[in-house]
């Protein structure tokens, strides 16, 4: 089963990614309220509002929607703290007020990624970021 990030997403809203879900045939998409949020952020501030929060609206009727829990906090928290042992300062003391957001990992795609990790699903993603991810706490991510 898979878990798609906001972008692909969009990809699939728009018809962008069909080729790469007929050829999975019977396997699960599903996605997480995270990028639910992102997308509806997006179409409010879209020009054309109406017509993308119908889109986003319609396309989240027909696809599995994980939310965020107990479990994915304690998930999350570990994954955080694993990116700043393995791509932040070494000394701790520099640790204190680390931004990781400055390593180019933003707390959305780690919200995304936990919930791909909880639920045992690959993450599909285009970001590079995603793909550094890739393997820290059992994490799988592919790019369609």
């Amino acid at each position: 089963m898979y878990l798609l990030d906001t972008t692909h997403c969009l990809s699939l809203i728009w018809g962008l990614i069909d080729e790469e879900l007929k050829s999975l045939a019977e396997v699960s998409i599903s996605t997480c309220v995270i990028s639910y949020g992102e997308l509806i952020f997006g179409a409010y501030k879209s020009e054309r509002f109406r017509d993308n929060l119908r889109a986003v609206l319609d396309f989240w009727k027909d696809i599995i929607v994980h939310r965020i829990d107990d479990d994915t906090a304690i998930i999350y928290g570990k994954l955080k703290n694993e990116v700043l042992e393995r791509f932040g300062p070494r000394d701790r003391l520099k640790r204190r007020g680390f931004k990781i957001e400055s390593l180019g990992f933003k707390d959305n795609d780690l919200w995304i990624a936990s919930v791909a990790i909880q639920h045992d699903l690959i993450l599909v993603s285009a970001d590079s970021d995603a793909m550094r991810l890739s393997g820290i706490e059992g994490l799988k991510v592919e790019n369609w």
